[in-house]
């Protein structure tokens, strides 16, 4: 890839108007596989367009864990569509540098969507290295909260989360205990919604099969 190319598909961008346009031009400036074409596309998701969010994301993924410090200083905070989008490829990339990130837009993100998508990358994400107990404990508690959420999406993706990350590992007997005790909860009829009290209970019979 040269700068021309890398030119080119930004203008075809930028003088896209309609959504096939746009789309196409978007998959261009995905096709280039290059950093350097990462604010663009993460321009792009502010565009409110589910069909190009989708593509730019889908590029941004596929430039690895290099785009992760340029995707966590981009988060637009005024844009639910664009910071969805964001939180989805941090989430599918795995890296624990997203960790505050995604702990925070758990918390704190009005958009259940977006709640959701970063308990899925806390269930997911690749902890190692010496700090690895650490982040373990921070994922756990998050999740825990993320189990009481008030939308059931979160509380379905915090059942999948539990699992996930104590079939990895069991040696915290005391979050496991409390894990355990959360996915009991979910599958209570204290749950309202019937497939969140059905994930919990596949959940529980995988962790005790163990």
């Amino acid at each position: 890839m040269t700068a021309s190319d890398l030119q080119k598909a930004v203008l075809a961008l930028d003088r896209a108007t309609m959504t096939s346009e746009l789309v196409k031009a978007t998959q261009t400036l995905c096709g280039l596989r290059n950093l350097e074409a990462a604010p663009t596309l993460i321009k792009v998701l502010g565009f409110n367009n589910p069909a190009v969010g989708a593509v730019a994301t889908q590029g941004l993924i596929a430039l690895g864990r290099d785009v992760v410090p340029t995707l966590l200083v981009s988060l637009d905070v005024g844009n639910y569509g664009a910071r969805a989008w964001v939180i989805r490829a941090i989430a599918t990339l795995r890296d624990p540098r997203g960790l505050d990130l995604l702990e925070h837009a758990l918390k704190a993100d009005i958009a259940p969507s977006v709640r959701r998508s970063a308990t899925r990358g806390l269930a997911e994400m690749e902890l190692e290295g010496p700090s690895f107990f650490r982040d373990f404990s921070r994922c756990c508690e998050a999740l825990f909260k993320a189990a009481a959420d008030d939308e059931w999406i979160v509380r379905y993706a915090a059942a999948f989360g539990l699992e996930q990350r104590f079939c990895q590992n069991s040696t915290d007997t005391g979050l496991r205990m409390q894990a355990i005790a959360h996915l009991e909860q979910l599958s209570s009829t204290s749950e309202a919604v019937k497939v969140v009290q059905q994930r919990a209970k596949l959940a529980l019979q995988r962790l005790q099969a163990e």
